[in-house]
């Protein structure tokens, strides 16, 4: 008998979900999936664990990585010709990236770990092959981050900090 078997190895996405559910902060993200929406998510994620002081990315980059912070905390940074000035600090529960992720724009801040930081990358082009193969979740996790991205821009403080 030749069984079929998967080649990737199955995403656990519990810390994720449980740090959504349990983030408090006013830009946090709330649950738009299902358990076995998740599941649908889930091989289209790359986790990722960064040390404290890490940059995960700098203003001006051309990429449009979203991610989805399961641990740790990040500081997002603006850096004119004057100063740096701290933006926002995001926790877990949250995403950063969504600026970019949105508008196919270069960055509009850094992103550095404060701690430690287990994060889901989303590249643009995982995200494209689930809206092509599941448009329903990809709509989902789409409207969750676009609260985010709605909640920050509507916060005269953190409006500067959608990355």
């Amino acid at each position: 008998m030749n069984a079929l078997m998967s080649t990737s190895p199955r995403v656990d996405l519990r810390g994720l979900i449980d740090a959504i559910a349990q983030a408090s902060a006013d830009d946090a993200m709330t649950n738009p999936l299902s358990p076995a929406q998740w599941e649908v998510v889930a091989p289209y994620l790359q986790p990722t664990v960064f040390p404290a002081s890490h940059t995960v990315f700098s203003q001006g980059a051309q990429d449009r990585t979203l991610y989805l912070v399961e641990s740790g905390t990040l500081s997002v940074h603006y850096q004119d010709e004057k100063e740096r000035l701290r933006l926002a600090v995001v926790g877990p529960g949250s995403v950063v990236g969504e600026g970019a992720f949105f508008s196919h724009r270069p960055r509009s801040a850094t992103v550095q770990t404060s701690a430690p930081s287990k994060l889901w990358a989303l590249h643009a082009l995982r995200f494209t092959e689930l809206a092509n193969r599941q448009p329903a979740v990809a709509l989902a996790l789409t409207m969750a981050v676009g609260s985010v991205l709605a909640k920050r821009l509507g916060n005269r403080k953190r409006r500067v900090a959608a990355t």
